[in-house]
């Protein structure tokens, strides 16, 4: 035998030795189990240990096989989310859309000044053609040029598709063929969904390059509405948090300070004035939060009012879209134009959005938590002029209390486990190691960490929140809406049941950065949500009130 021969030899026995170890150390034995018992809060005699091994085995062996199987992040689960609380009775009558009356505007002499302006007033200066949407979006793509890279707040402009549409909402108006209060609008997105022609990086430096050969729903409803799409805004990478692949957006109020995430640029871009609107996404804060900390408006619909087809999924029964805009009537115009089914989203549901400006408060039941609203903070004295306004303008205020039979907090895990589910490739290709933030409190940890949530323990938490779902749903037959603090124990459970929410703007700290109260309506009641949060609005005037930018 000649020297190749034996190192041919040897080295296949080495090879062999290596796998024969790897086999063995994948192995499952009675001390593997023994050893996982901890992490499933579980304790087996020896006997059943032994017993078991085949089993899981049989479970391993199926984890090999379905990992052969592509499954992008756009495949849903074929059990979804149901929030719809027994015996609950749907509104199908359609009424007219009835926005507030906007008075006659006059074109001002420098046209930056209404980069703060809010939609309905932009709309009238496109609609009577004393501007155009051409000079609009000039202006608004100027302003991201500028502001933009030192608030970092933008991962691509889309300037070239934004000339185009914005050309065309002229040659339109120009003919007769309005559309409405969105046409010639310019806006920016969130860059979780998925635009044409230009890359959707998640903000995360693993899918940095990522093109997606389509138009997310929202961007195709707002197309059709005339909206002109001029930016794609940053995003906490994944959707948490506000660092991205490039770097931390920033609050315009305070530099110093993130903008709170994860619809970090779409908070940070609407408030210094660098988009007319924008969409986000909240799974679990994500509008409520930046929102607050920028200074404005931000609704959060109900579940299964807004499509999210080719938005990145996090948490397939959480997951939900929703603008960002100055005002409150704002954020009724764009749910307007983006509600609905697409035949694509099997969540959604085709009701009506009855919006009017009109109501009467003194007709209503508006609930606050009286727990929360006596809670000393640093934000009480804001807390409680919210109240003051609200009985001011009539309102018969009612105490009332969150449920408390399920324990909410430990329904996080059904956020973990589905968002390591859907980004299951980046955690066994060891990808997950790119993205910026490797912290305990980040995603690349949750996702490992969630790797160890039994599948008995998610379905035991999604069987609490159909309890959590009946509880509030009772809670709620007692009230109209109700008012509570953007933080806090609210915030989880609204977004646990569906139900919509909206921040909006109620003062400053002490450190001068603005504060934020939220009215949380029932289900698919968005129309008197948004009425009485916008009547609260237009009492105070903080929405009004614009950061300083620095250059």
């Amino acid at each position: 035998m000649n020297h190749l021969s034996k190192c041919l030899i040897l080295g296949a026995a080495l090879i062999t030795t290596a796998a024969s170890a790897q086999d063995t150390a994948r192995a499952i034995t009675r001390q593997s189990v023994m050893a996982a018992e901890p992490i499933i809060r579980m304790e087996f005699t020896d006997s059943e240990r032994v017993l078991m091994l085949g089993e899981l085995e049989k479970h391993a062996a199926a984890y090999d096989r379905l990992r052969t199987l592509p499954l992008p992040n756009n495949i849903p689960p074929a059990i979804s989310f149901n929030p719809i609380p027994v015996g609950f009775i749907f509104a199908k009558q359609r009424t007219p859309f009835e926005l507030s009356k906007r008075k006659a505007l006059s074109r001002p002499p420098n046209l930056d000044d209404v980069a703060f302006w809010s939609i309905g007033d932009l709309a009238e200066l496109v609609r009577t053609r004393r501007v155009t949407s051409v000079e609009l979006t000039t202006l608004y793509l100027s302003r991201l040029k500028q502001y933009g890279p030192k608030l970092e707040c933008v991962i691509t402009l889309t300037e070239d598709r934004a000339l185009e549409e914005a050309r065309r909402a002229d040659l339109e108006i120009g003919n007769g063929h309005y559309r409405g209060p969105l046409h010639g609008i310019p806006y920016g997105v969130k860059d979780l969904l998925a635009t044409k022609d230009y890359p959707t990086t998640w903000g995360a430096m693993p899918f940095k390059n990522q093109t997606i050969d389509t138009d997310a729903t929202v961007i195709k409803k707002l197309q059709e509405a005339g909206a002109v799409l001029v930016a794609k805004l940053t995003l906490g990478a994944l959707a948490w948090g506000d660092v991205w692949h490039g770097g931390t957006t920033r609050n315009p109020w305070n530099y110093k300070e993130g903008s709170s995430g994860s619809s970090a640029g779409p908070a940070s871009a609407t408030a210094a004035g660098l988009v007319a609107f924008a969409i986000g996404s909240e799974t679990y804060g994500s509008i409520v939060s930046p929102s607050t900390r920028c200074g404005v408006t931000g609704l959060r619909p109900t579940y299964g009012r807004v499509s999210r087809t080719g938005a990145m999924a996090l948490s397939w029964s959480m997951d939900r879209l929703g603008p960002l805009c100055r005002t409150v009537e704002d954020c009724a115009i764009v749910l307007n134009a983006i509600i609905g089914p697409d035949g694509t989203d099997q969540t959604l549901y085709d009701l009506p959005f009855n919006y009017s400006h009109r109501i009467d408060l003194t007709q209503l039941r508006i609930g606050y938590l009286k727990a929360a609203f006596d809670d000393v903070s640093e934000d009480k004295e804001n807390r409680d002029g919210v109240l003051e306004t609200l009985r001011r303008l009539g309102a018969t205020l009612i105490p009332v209390s969150l449920p408390d039979r399920v324990p909410v907090s430990a329904l996080t895990m059904i956020l973990s486990a589905e968002a390591a589910a859907a980004f299951d490739d980046l955690t066994r290709t060891g990808k997950d190691d790119e993205l910026v933030r490797q912290i305990e409190n980040a995603w690349p940890n949750v996702f490992r960490a969630a790797r160890f949530i039994p599948a008995v323990e998610y379905i035991q938490a999604n069987r609490a929140r159909y309890l959590l779902i009946q509880d509030m749903e009772e809670m709620m037959q007692t009230i109209d809406l109700y008012v509570a603090p953007s933080f806090g124990a609210s915030l989880l459970i609204s977004n646990l049941t569906g139900h919509p929410c909206i921040a909006v703007p109620d003062g400053f700290n002490e450190k001068r950065s603005p504060t934020s109260i939220s009215f949380v309506g029932r289900l698919f009641d968005e129309a008197r949500l948004l009425a009485v949060a916008r009547q609260y609005q237009e009492a105070t005037g903080f929405h009004l009130k614009h950061p300083v930018l620095l250059e």
